[in-house]
């Protein structure tokens, strides 16, 4: 007589085991402020890891959230919401990156820039310096972002020199730098190998100068953003989270953040998923994405 009896569950069914991937997420920079010594937008928040840890599971669809950068805006009177310039955030699965803040406007008492994964630059002013805004806002470890750069009044710095210019941008390496005389530097960006070749991303952008100031814009940070100018800034690159650099003059337009980005590299063997545009390199497949989607996996 047999007492033969069948386990379940144990080494079979239950569909393929999850896998781990590698991640770039970049979002949307911030834009350029104007009319006058306008702050540079910041660079979008950069997160990634250098090895395939995060976990997913076959079968399961991840959305995919693009962000927009930030759109350049002219001062009115009185001074538009500065909010609308702020980058968007770029999400996939767990993993939020925050848009980039957006420049400061020139006034008699400089507005400050905005917060976001990388902080914009504050704008000029004839009283006081526009304040820097906070990167890394909120906070994840390792840092998204860094700080923008403060914005400068006239006759500051010494030796009197030509001011209210507009600070750089924040950039996911480096710091926006200090307006003064001419517009402050955009920090530089955090280069990535995930897509196989070496790029560059969420740099910070240039701050504007005085339009007759001989020190001119800030430059960009690299990464993907834009230069600050006398007159008009630069926008950033579309896909790479580079900042809008600051516009200095009344008719000049200030440059736009460049989009975001996301990329997800796996083990070929791990999946057959053709999610988003498909590339190879060695034993790796990768997967980018420069609009909203799904990654299944």
């Amino acid at each position: 007589m047999s007492f033969g009896y069948q386990i379940l569950g144990f080494g079979s069914g239950g569909g393929a085991a999850p896998y781990t991937v590698q991640y770039l997420v970049v979002a949307g920079a911030g834009g350029g402020a104007g009319s006058h010594r306008g702050g540079a937008g910041g660079g979008g928040g950069f997160r990634t890891v250098a090895t395939k840890t995060l976990e997913v599971v076959p079968g399961t669809a991840y959305p995919v959230q693009m962000g927009a950068g930030g759109t350049g805006t002219i001062e009115t009177t009185p001074a538009p919401a500065k909010t609308a310039m702020t980058g968007e955030p770029s999400i996939f699965s767990t993993i939020t990156s925050a848009g980039g803040g957006h420049g400061g406007q020139y006034a008699a008492t400089g507005h400050s820039g905005g917060q976001g994964g990388s902080g914009g630059g504050g704008g000029g002013g004839t009283a006081t310096r526009g304040a820097a805004g906070e990167g890394n806002v909120p906070p994840v470890s390792p840092a998204q972002g860094n700080d923008g750069g403060t914005g400068a009044q006239e006759g500051n710095p010494p030796p009197n020199e030509p001011g209210q210019a507009g600070g750089g941008g924040g950039g996911a390496a480096q710091a926006g730098q200090t307006g003064g005389p001419g517009g402050g530097d955009g920090g530089n960006g955090s280069p990535s190998t995930i897509s196989a070749s070496d790029v560059t991303y969420a740099g910070g952008g240039g701050g504007a100068g005085q339009i007759n100031n001989p020190a001119g814009g800030g430059s960009a940070g690299t990464g993907g953003a834009g230069a600050g100018g006398g007159s008009a800034g630069t926008s950033g690159q579309a896909n790479t989270g580079g900042g809008g650099g600051g516009a200095g003059s009344a008719s000049g337009t200030p440059g736009s953040g460049g989009s975001g980005i996301i990329i997800i590299r796996r083990l070929t063997a791990s999946s057959s998923t053709t999610s988003g545009t498909v590339t190879t390199s060695g034993t790796d497949t990768i997967h980018t994405f420069t609009a909203d989607g799904t990654f299944t996996a």
